[in-house]
């Protein structure tokens, strides 16, 4: 089987999602790790400027770094991947978009960051890690979906101390998190001179508590936090909020979704944090 609009090999398992930007697609297993509103908003929050070196750690099927691509003038975008199966599909995703001459999809731990790249490479770094810390849960180290979202072959800290290796001084680090790991993200960035900056809580609903977070830090910044407006993906029971509709560059008439949607249920971002 091929994508339409290039010629690019999908497997029997795999589906082309239409990302809604600019005409960007994605492609994904039917069934497996799948992205969410998470990683829409994360390529939203991170400031990107025309001509910025950006890297995508733990890119998975690509969609940040696409996302990026499509909503911004990088330069050039790095995607890192560990498990070779999500880099390979994410290369293809980036071939379906014409996109190699400014997305680069590696298949390589993290941990070997610096060595990889360099020392002070990247204007701005933004990471979806795993949510779930060491031995929080029995899971299958063999699945890749334990690798998505379980610390296995990372852990926050190792992600967090390569960051500002990697970042140029005053470079930007962008992440999305669980809120149950608000404490252990801004301990660890000052820890490693990414001093927070901005945080951002998102709420399923107006009055139900935040359950993921946005934050950027500033390599060797000033210590000075400031808490943005929260961020509601739902005005009420399967009616997208307006700022969630420009995110995805929904029109008006596209508001009234069905609460199933394949990537932005409440169900969706539920799952994600428990």
């Amino acid at each position: 089987m091929q994508a339409e609009s290039m010629k690019i090999d999908l497997k029997e398992d795999e589906t082309v999602e239409d990302l809604q930007c600019n005409g960007l697609k994605l492609i994904q297993k039917k069934k497996g790790f799948r992205f969410g509103v998470d990683a829409v908003l994360l390529a939203n929050f991170a400031d990107v400027r025309k001509g910025d070196t950006v890297l995508d750690i733990g890119t998975g099927t690509g969609i940040i770094s696409i996302l990026i691509a499509g909503k911004t003038g990088a330069e050039t975008i790095f995607g890192i991947e560990i498990q070779a199966e999500l880099a390979e599909m994410a290369k293809r995703s980036i071939m379906l978009n014409n996109l190699q001459d400014r997305v680069k999809i590696i298949q390589e731990d993290i941990k070997r960051g610096t060595e990889y790249f360099g020392a002070s490479r990247f204007d701005v770094i933004v990471v979806n890690p795993p949510y779930m810390a060491q031995g929080s849960g029995l899971v299958n180290p063999e699945d890749s979906k334990a690798l998505s979202r379980h610390e296995i072959a990372c852990t926050l800290e190792d992600i967090i101390s390569v960051s500002s290796e990697l970042l140029v001084p005053g470079g930007q680090l962008a992440m999305v998190h669980r809120c149950e790991r608000l404490v252990d993200v801004l301990y660890l960035m000052r820890a490693y001179s990414i001093e927070p900056k901005y945080i951002r809580f998102v709420h399923p609903l107006a009055h139900r508590r935040a359950n993921i977070f946005l934050v950027k830090g500033a390599k060797g910044g000033r210590p000075q936090l400031k808490l943005m407006e929260p961020l509601y993906i739902y005005d009420s029971p399967g009616v997208y909020s307006g700022e969630i509709n420009r995110i995805y560059g929904r029109k008006q008439e596209e508001a009234h979704e069905r609460r199933q949607d394949g990537n932005m249920s409440m169900g969706r971002i539920k799952h994600e944090q428990e």
